[in-house]
């Protein structure tokens, strides 16, 4: 079982950043992918990035060369740094892991967090 705890979501400007911290429980975390996924008001769940057991990322079109997926395995936490932030960024963002390779789709997940929000002004 993995719990998984999101912070670091507020209210920003255009054009400023921001960075998620996931913590994770147990002490398996180096063999997990992890993802951060967010979900916008009346909106499906998309994929924003993920980051292999070994380190490989992947992002969303929307969001490559503006944000950062990171992983600390001594502190069992990933990270996603975001800047340029825009208003179509403002989305419920969720962290999540899954066992083996990255997906981009949300339902190969097994552990989600509770979710933290990020609002950008315009």
């Amino acid at each position: 079982q993995v719990q998984l705890v999101e912070s670091g979501g507020g209210l920003v400007q255009a054009g400023g950043s921001l960075r998620l911290s996931c913590a994770a429980s147990g002490r398996t975390f180096s063999s997990y992918a992890m993802g951060w996924f967010r979900q916008a008001p009346g909106k499906e769940r998309e994929f924003v990035a993920a980051i292999s057991p070994s380190g490989n990322t992947f992002y969303a079109d929307s969001v490559k060369g503006r944000f950062t997926i990171s992983r600390d395995n001594a502190k069992n936490t990933v990270y996603l740094q975001m800047n340029s932030l825009k208003p179509e960024d403002t989305a419920v963002y969720y962290c999540a892991a899954k066992l083996g390779i990255v997906s981009y789709n949300s339902n190969r997940y097994d552990y989600w967090g509770q979710g933290t929000q990020v609002t950008v002004s315009s």
